[in-house]
């Protein structure tokens, strides 16, 4: 099988043969799958008919050069004298894959002979407890799943009614509840883990199987949408129950219990009621903001340690602006743009865009009542008005006092108080141009917010450290360079957004398990992840390790 990378069809062919509905999708239809083979014969010199079993594996966008914007492809396929070929071909984007493919590298999971005699247990029902679910349900190991939060349906519900009368259910919300935080995101798939085991891949295909849109396969930041991702989830999670998995929503792990370093049983509790089960295998899957269960395992003696994370703002823009200047006059022709940007202040601060979020909203991603934190969603079409992101700025342990493990978590804390007083409990919003004023802003200008929940005009300066905004401003003003307008004066900023990544690390070791035998940390609460991809990745790499470490004993 021949894998070539660097298949290009400039955009001007494929606006005249592929329909204007697939191009705006972003979907790769037959007539563009045509147009990829005809370039790969042309490319290696071979005729088209000898090219069989092709798959796309990846598209991309050069949009450097506005006049000769092109598509680049990254393609599989099957067809005689492959090594021949190959060395009359010459050049390194073209290489010969022997044996398994990256699409076949994951072993086909069958059932395990011996169950165990005490199930595994995972708490929290994000990508990376969901996975790690479904990897050890199609072993035959019958996972229990403790959320604390609520099914789908039952939390659309409450987080609606979050958004629109600000009364907060601190178990089910934005951040808790089936599916994680990524559920109200925007989806995004795209990682930079490296993937030589073929997890990600593996990850993207599973979401596909369980009713995820196919061309996240291979677009080259694949997204599904918070409107399709929780139907998904709820797919996956029947998948779970039909393999012999449990779940028991509403219902919170309280804490572990361990004899001599190795874990023996588990509280939690249902209802107000506590209870406890034996327990030899538990994945701790709480994602970032399940600042009471890590308190409450720290203090119990479960190792851990401060690490970075960054804290900023929400900035939105118009997305026809985003979206021209990433593809000028065409714009409208093409799916919603993105963007990506870097900057190192002159204080050597990192400044930079983090889960961008084309044709999305900026919403109240609370947690914890007296607390305001904001996130970005889009639906999967990505068809709002407005383009938005976090700008954030990197903070290190020492920026706050990190020799306690959980300082990190205080250090967020201070500043989600300091959110929800300046906006009254609604998310404080500010003009730019104010915020490099160090004002209240009194009116909006021309970009018109993109909100779910309640806001209120304020002064985003105050939710957010000194150090942070200047740095935030100082960013901004040079991101106007790479893109004209994204430091106007009526650009709208939202604070605070503090839940970018885990401050705390639980320590674990090469078996994957925390001081304390039995104990798997996992995915984005645990520090080990940074998305909806690598937490889910995550999640499989540890059901793997549980499964060999099952095997190796039997």
């Amino acid at each position: 099988m021949i894998k070539l990378s660097q298949i290009k069809i400039p955009l001007e062919r494929i606006f005249g043969t592929v329909p204007e509905d697939l191009i705006k999708k972003g979907i790769i239809g037959d007539q563009e799958e045509c147009l990829v083979r005809e370039a790969v014969a042309k490319q290696l010199h071979i005729s088209e008919d000898m090219i069989r079993e092709m798959s796309i594996l990846r598209r991309s966008m050069d949009a450097r050069r506005k006049h000769r914007m092109q598509y680049i492809y990254q393609v599989v396929f099957r067809t005689e004298k492959e090594e021949k070929i190959i060395k009359r071909y010459g050049k390194n984007d073209a290489v010969l894959l022997k044996g398994h493919t990256q699409e076949d590298h994951q072993e086909k999971i069958s059932p395990m002979q011996r169950k165990k005699e005490n199930k595994p247990v995972i708490v929290g029902m994000g990508p990376a407890g969901l996975f790690a679910a479904l990897e050890l349900a199609e072993k035959g190991l019958e996972p229990v799943i403790f959320e604390r939060g609520c099914c789908i349906s039952k939390r659309r519900e409450k987080v609606s009614a979050f958004w629109d009368t600000g009364e907060l259910d601190e178990n089910c919300n934005v951040q808790f509840g089936e599916g994680g935080a990524g559920t109200f995101s925007d989806g995004k798939l795209n990682t930079l883990v490296k993937d030589p085991t073929g997890r990600g891949r593996k990850v993207l295909k599973t979401f596909v199987e369980y009713g995820a849109p196919s061309e996240i396969l291979y677009l080259h930041k694949p997204h599904i949408g918070t409107d399709l991702l929780g139907d998904v989830v709820r797919n996956i999670r029947n998948r779970i129950i039909e393999l012999g998995g449990e779940v028991r929503f509403e219902t919170t792990f309280e804490k572990a219990v361990w004899k001599n370093g190795k874990l023996t049983e588990i509280v939690f509790s249902h209802n107000g009621q506590s209870q406890r089960m034996p327990c030899d295998t538990l994945i701790l899957a709480t994602g970032h903001s399940a600042r009471d269960t890590v308190t409450d395992l720290y203090q119990s003696g479960l190792y851990m340690e401060a690490k970075p994370f960054a804290v900023g703002v929400r900035v939105q823009h118009p997305q026809e602006m985003i979206s021209r200047n990433q593809y000028g006059d065409v714009y409208d022709m093409l799916p919603a743009a993105d963007y990506k940007l870097t900057y190192n202040t002159v204080d050597k601060r990192g400044v930079y865009s983090f889960c961008m979020c084309p044709g999305g909203y900026v919403v109240n991603a609370s947690s914890e009542k007296g607390r305001l934190a904001v996130n970005g969603m889009s639906d999967h079409a990505r068809n709002g008005r407005n383009a938005n992101s976090a700008i954030v700025v990197t903070v290190t342990p020492e920026d706050f006092g990190g020799k306690d493990a959980l300082a990190g978590i205080a250090f967020q804390r201070k500043w989600e108080e300091a959110a929800f007083r300046e906006g009254k409990g609604e998310i404080p919003v500010q003009l730019f141009g104010d915020f490099c004023k160090n004002r209240t802003s009194t009116g909006l200008g021309a970009v018109q917010p993109s909100i779910k929940g309640q806001y209120t005009l304020a002064n985003v300066r105050k939710v957010i450290p000194e150090f942070a905004g200047n740095s935030i401003q100082e960013g901004i003003m040079y991101f106007e360079r790479r893109i004209p307008g994204f430091a106007r004066e009526d650009a709208i900023m939202a604070g605070i957004e503090s839940r970018t990544s885990s401050p705390v690390r639980i320590c674990r070791d090469d078996s994957l398990q925390a001081n304390i035998k039995g104990i798997y940390p996992c995915g984005e609460g645990a520090g080990y992840a940074g998305g909806i991809t690598s937490a889910a990745m995550d999640g499989i790499r540890v059901a793997q390790m549980i499964i060999t470490n099952i095997e190796s004993e039997s």
